[in-house]
């Protein structure tokens, strides 16, 4: 039994980048604290599969095709989420990319710009849209990941360290602005997640992990559940911009 300061029955959530990893994750601990739940990302059909199987925790679940760099896909989305359900109480901002993987002297334009635009400028855009419909009710959750490369830089990481510090700072501001209309921006930042990696890369990792991670080895998605719940519910109404880092430790090093 959910207790009653993180239940969520009768909430609808909206999790971009939902259908897998990191945001899979948390769009199901929102589920199994009773939320209606949204999942919005580009892969339509991955999104169909991931609210079938979240229906399962007998909730209702809207798949919504969406680009979050896209401002037209963005405005569609949100409106699709008011129609269906009425309204909208949390946004998770999930959705993202590891960026190039290069020196800032072999990055492309494009690639560049691609990060940011997904990293930073889809933060904005479902933000602003989703905070328009929560000042209507006057209250609202917003939920942005970014990461522990919010706060330090990363070599060969420039785009990926440049759009999560701005996150964490566009975040901040967010949450001084909407903190009067009773909406609560917090950031939730992530440290080595095993999440979308290949298996040879996975394996070298989880050994590393063993090594410089002192809780000794990498998060598990499911890692992240009770804290988005805790964003998401009555028991963080007093949390105002706040960032925490879900590490294992490895920030503290």
């Amino acid at each position: 039994m959910t207790l009653p300061m993180f239940d969520l029955t009768g909430k609808v959530a909206v999790v971009t980048g939902g259908y897998t990893g990191i945001g899979r994750s948390i769009a199901d601990g929102l589920a199994e604290a009773g939320a209606n739940i949204a999942i919005c990302a580009r892969q339509f059909d991955r999104c169909q599969l991931a609210c079938s199987e979240i229906e399962s925790l007998g909730v209702e679940a809207l798949p919504v095709k969406c680009d979050v760099s896209n401002k037209e896909d963005v405005e569609a989305m949100i409106e699709t989420t008011v129609r269906e359900f009425g309204k909208i109480d949390i946004l998770v901002n999930n959705a993202g990319i590891t960026g190039s993987a290069k020196a800032v002297t072999e990055m492309g334009d494009e690639e560049w710009n691609e990060t940011l635009d997904i990293n930073l400028r889809g933060i904005f855009l479902c933000s602003r849209a989703a905070a328009r419909e929560m000042i209507k009710r006057n209250s609202g959750k917003i939920i942005n990941v970014t990461s522990v490369a919010s706060f330090r830089p990363v070599p060969h990481s420039g785009d990926y360290c440049a759009s999560k510090g701005g996150a964490l700072l566009l975040s901040q501001v967010m949450a001084l602005e909407l903190i009067r209309h009773n909406i609560n921006v917090n950031v939730i930042c992530p440290g080595f997640f095993a999440t979308h990696l290949n298996p040879t890369l996975l394996e070298k990792m989880r050994q590393a992990g063993t090594k410089i991670i002192p809780i000794g080895r990498l998060g598990e998605v499911d890692d992240i559940k009770g804290l988005a719940i805790l964003l998401a519910s009555p028991a963080s109404d007093y949390m105002v911009g706040s960032a925490i880092i879900i590490d294992g430790g490895t920030f503290l090093k």
